[in-house]
């Protein structure tokens, strides 16, 4: 490969980007980046109360995305050893557009735009989304003290930003490829041929050509 790629999973809570990356991390023997969930205080008490708790987590997960992000590049990229994420840190905007109130989120922009100014940014991007019956199915399975108050319509109305988002940043960014992936349709956590066939649409992207992680124009 002549070139270093950084690939982000995303999609919604529960749909599996992280058993994913690490699929990916494994097989193409990357480097792999794990956001911080677990490890946010206001998180449980967010699910509890969205809008007393919501300006705290998002600052608390941009603060340590932005961190992770510059240590990835420090570590990673800058000495070009490839990276897969399970994560890309334009989901902050998704949740925060959902949570804040709008001097909450003018305010918290202002922020994130700064710190992510000259951020790395993914050459590929795997988009995981399935039904809300599925995500909470998933999410059921996990057992996660802290997501066992989510509440089923913010998981809804959350898949439904993620669909709207995805389709503009496809629009504003057609240099960085977007592989779009059913979880309704592959399994791929219990069924080789589902992990097969995504593996291969990932082997097929990374064989195309170079690809940059510079900063590129805002969302």
């Amino acid at each position: 490969m002549n070139y270093t790629p950084f690939i982000t999973v995303e999609g919604p809570i529960g749909v599996g980007k992280t058993s994913l990356a690490k699929i990916i991390s494994d097989h193409f023997s990357f480097g792999l980046l794990k956001e911080i969930v677990d490890e946010n205080p206001f998180l449980g008490k967010f699910y509890e109360n969205i809008d007393e708790w919501s300006f705290q987590t998002e600052m608390f997960f941009l603060c340590n995305r932005y961190k992770q992000l510059e240590d990835i590049h420090e570590d990673y990229l800058s000495r070009d050893k490839a990276v897969v994420a399970d994560y890309h840190i334009f989901k902050n905007l998704i949740f925060a557009q959902r949570s804040l109130k709008t001097n909450q989120y003018d305010k918290y922009l202002d922020i994130y735009n700064i710190l992510t100014s000259d951020m790395p940014v993914p050459n590929m991007i795997i988009y995981l989304n399935a039904s809300l019956d599925t995500l909470l199915a998933r999410i059921e399975k996990r057992g996660r003290d802290i997501e066992k108050n989510i509440s089923p319509l913010y998981l809804k109305q959350l898949s439904l930003d993620y669909d709207h988002f995805m389709s503009q940043f496809e629009k504003l960014h057609p240099e960085i490829p977007v592989l779009r992936f059913n979880g309704d349709e592959l399994d791929f956590v219990n069924k080789k041929e589902d992990l097969d066939y995504i593996l291969s649409q990932i082997e097929n992207e990374l064989q195309k050509g170079v690809y940059k992680h510079e900063p590129t124009k805002k969302i």
